[in-house]
């Protein structure tokens, strides 16, 4: 075959594997990305953003951290951004039912709670019933967001009702009363507790089994670079994607 065939035909070989793989090139994705994402995601995506922008000379990954149901909000309320990522089903239902996503969204990773208290467990702190001691500063997420949903959903399987002190609007801002030692004890997630270090300790409870949360992920319909967006889904659900999640302590999406 003369040189100048071959060669036309390896381009389009290699143009339509990439067609068929849904992989865009390093040259076909620049510019930024923004990605909403639930406030649970901020250590591992800040670690991933660094992945990215390696991998894809020329781009940049901006973020909105919030709760959920906050971001999905601000979707339906005319946000833009690529990709939208969710603690739970409830929150990425919400955005998919409005006709908000490109294609159906992938659950990539699941989280479950865990008790964080201050380093010296002031309230001598080892399961969840000691969450009803009288007095004891307990601080939970509100019901509308992830962590809250789940946190209810224990209280409503184990028969164990909470009185927190606050509620709060993303497991972030939990996590900040529990490590200012405003708080005696926060129900977070799991991969909170290990991104803290030894800011916190976490104390980890059979009931916590009884609503695990599955983080799912979708590119956006009006995304304004959804070839970016696409290649930032595609790192989250690869292999290196997904050894950062489970080394941060997320369980394997089945």
């Amino acid at each position: 075959m003369p040189r100048k065939l071959a060669a036309a035909a390896l381009t389009a070989l290699v143009g339509l594997g990439l067609a068929v793989s849904g992989c865009s090139s390093p040259a076909a994705v620049n510019g930024t990305v923004t990605v909403y994402a639930a406030a649970s995601m901020q250590p591992t995506f800040d670690a991933l953003k660094t992945t990215f922008e390696a991998k894809y000379p020329g781009t940049k990954v901006t973020f909105n951290y919030a709760g959920s149901q906050a971001l999905a909000t601000q979707l339906k309320e005319g946000a833009s951004a690529d990709v939208f990522v969710s603690a739970n089903d409830a929150q990425m239902k919400v955005v998919t039912d409005a006709g908000l996503a490109s294609g159906e969204s992938k659950v990539f990773a699941t989280n479950q709670l865990t008790i964080a208290v201050p380093p010296d467990n002031p309230a001598s702190i080892t399961s969840f019933q000691d969450l009803t001691k009288p007095g004891l500063k307990l601080v939970v997420c509100q019901d509308t967001v992830p962590c809250g949903a789940a946190t209810k959903k224990i209280e409503t399987a184990t028969g164990i009702t909470l009185k927190p002190v606050s509620q709060e609007d993303a497991v972030t801002k939990v996590m900040v009363k529990v490590r200012t030692g405003e708080a005696d004890a926060g129900l977070v997630y799991k991969t909170d507790v290990i991104a803290a270090g030894d800011a916190v300790k976490g104390i980890e409870f059979a009931e916590s089994s009884k609503a695990i949360n599955s983080n799912s992920i979708v590119l956006l319909k009006n995304a304004p670079n959804s070839a970016a967006g696409q290649a930032w889904v595609t790192l989250i659900t690869s292999a290196e994607g997904q050894k950062v999640l489970t080394d941060a302590g997320f369980g394997v999406a089945k």
